[in-house]
């Protein structure tokens, strides 16, 4: 009898942070990215890209801040091959136990004709001379060949072999525009492995956009081609359609170790969690039927598929839903809870709250519970949600706001805003409905003009008495602004949102 293959331990790559932020609208500050930073080591990845210290001050610091924090996890930085880039990285980095320098430059005919104007052999020159400064500040560098899956493979072998040569222990093969199938990717892998002479000196890497919605199986072949880690981000957010999303592609492995025989150091059960944070933290929801994270992911309605799941679990089930982080039931609270109570949820939840935020969220906690009977999880990530959002400085406050609609009236909102010892009022009696009302209203008190481009309202769980939670985003000179409410009332959970996305505005300005 043959022995059962050894499994092979795949690296985890997150770049939430990084290219999970560049999603239009999900931009987070400081304090939203240590947390999501730390929720990542808590769920085992083995790299944070933490972001682009060359991009803005506010990259840089968040990146330093990740190195000099959080711990049992390589930090990286990502820069273009350039001195500056690499120097402004390795700056924010250097206080990381373990930190990884990453540089990238596109290799394509159409990307080095239109976008870079340069030869071949100036591209292999320029990427030599970066990994090789990126080298003589760190002993891990990852080199990408950008749009490496629309590279000719004469030249892609050429570039990489320079780049392992130069110091590189990290090759990434990205799929930068989601351009490939499958089969391609796994020719590639294979291919690289075959005709780079020094390729055993360095891991190889994917990182696959989902443009045509290939994203995660093509992370799979690259890996059974091979490849040694996967790229990828929570809830595959990124860039357009985003990227291979984490928990599928380490679920994917999981499942079916009998066919991949791979592995990671992902501790599953923090799937959930880790995918409420990032939701939350960021303002994208998760899609109903969205693979191991999704409300449905686990949800049978067809009667005979609850009659299978009745017999015997696994005729419809191939994953265990506690096995991604999902509790069996909503824990219960009530106004009779403690801090205690609610804080061991927010823990089991993903969320670690400080001392101050947990006396918010308690606050808030115990005034809905007067207006509710039973608060449910549901109600709990509403909460923590719009404490993590008001992480920003409140400017501006809600004092108070009185509503009068009705058909065929036109309606008046009046709001009072608190701006430090002084309250503002606005009556506006001409808008469009109640809610385009107060988005006039606020606008008029504190002066900061928006356009409203997404404007979502969900009930934080069932029931008439659910919460109202608001999500939106609105465009301030050019730039995108996302704010968060929440309230058993709609028209209050509306001018929260957009209160959250003024400040927003102002701490920016």
């Amino acid at each position: 009898m043959s022995a059962e293959p050894s499994s092979r331990q795949i690296r985890i790559f997150d770049t939430t942070l990084r290219d999970g932020e560049q999603s239009p609208g999900a931009s987070m500050n400081l304090n939203e990215k240590l947390e999501v930073a730390q929720a990542l080591a808590d769920l085992g990845v083995d790299i944070i890209e933490a972001g682009f210290p060359i991009a803005s001050p506010g990259d840089f610091e968040a990146v330093k801040q990740i190195a000099q924090t959080v711990r049992g996890v390589t930090v990286c930085g990502l820069a273009r091959c350039n001195d500056k880039d690499i120097d402004r990285a390795w700056e924010a980095l250097k206080h990381a136990p373990q930190s990884r320098i990453h540089v990238f430059l596109a290799t394509s005919a159409i990307h080095r004709e239109f976008k870079l104007r340069m030869t071949p052999d100036e591209i292999v020159q320029r990427a030599v001379a970066g990994v090789e400064r990126a080298a003589s500040y760190c002993d891990d560098v990852e080199f990408s060949p950008e749009d490496a899956c629309r590279t000719e493979h004469d030249f892609l072998c050429r570039v990489v072999e320079a780049a392992i040569e130069a110091g590189a222990t990290t090759v990434n093969i990205p799929d930068t525009v989601g351009y490939a199938t499958p089969g391609e990717v796994s020719d590639r892998i294979r291919m690289l492995r075959d005709r780079v002479p020094n390729i055993d000196k360095a891991v190889i890497s994917t990182h696959c956009h989902d443009d045509l919605g290939m994203a995660v199986a093509n992370s799979l072949a690259a890996v059974e081609a091979g490849a040694g880690q996967i790229e990828c981000t929570i809830n595959g957010i990124g860039e357009r359609a985003g990227n291979a999303a984490l928990e599928e592609v380490v679920m994917a492995m999981r499942t079916r170790s009998d066919y991949f025989h791979l592995t990671t150091g992902i501790d599953t059960k923090r799937l959930v969690p880790t995918s409420r944070l990032v939701s939350t933290t960021t303002g994208i929801a998760v899609q109903r039927n969205k693979a191991i994270v999704g409300r449905n992911a686990f949800a049978h309605e067809s009667g005979i598929h609850q009659d299978g799941m009745l017999k015997e679990r696994s005729t419809y089930e191939i994953m265990s839903p506690e096995d991604v982080g999902f509790a069996k039931t909503d824990l219960v609270l009530g106004k009779h809870s403690g801090r205690a109570a609610l804080a061991d949820r927010a823990r089991e939840l993903g969320f670690q709250l400080t001392g101050e935020q947990l006396q918010s969220v308690f606050a808030e906690f115990k005034q809905l519970a007067d207006k509710k009977k039973e608060i449910y999880d549901g109600d709990i990530v509403a909460l923590i949600g719009q404490e993590i959002s008001d992480a920003v400085e409140p400017l501006w406050t809600l004092s108070d706001f009185e509503v009068t609609s009705g058909h065929n009236r036109k309606p008046k909102v009046t709001v009072t805003l608190r701006s430090g010892d002084e309250e503002l009022t606005e009556t506006v009696e001409d808008g469009d409905g109640p809610i385009d009302a107060a988005f006039w209203a606020v606008e008029r008190i504190t002066g900061v003009e928006t356009v409203c481009k997404d404007f979502r309202v969900r009930s934080a769980t069932l029931g008439r008495d659910a919460q109202g939670e608001v999500r939106l985003e609105v465009e301030h000179k050019g730039r995108t602004y996302r704010g968060i409410g929440v309230s058993t009332d709609t028209v209050e959970s509306t001018i929260l949102a957009i209160l959250n996305a003024v400040n927003r505005i102002v701490c920016a300005s």
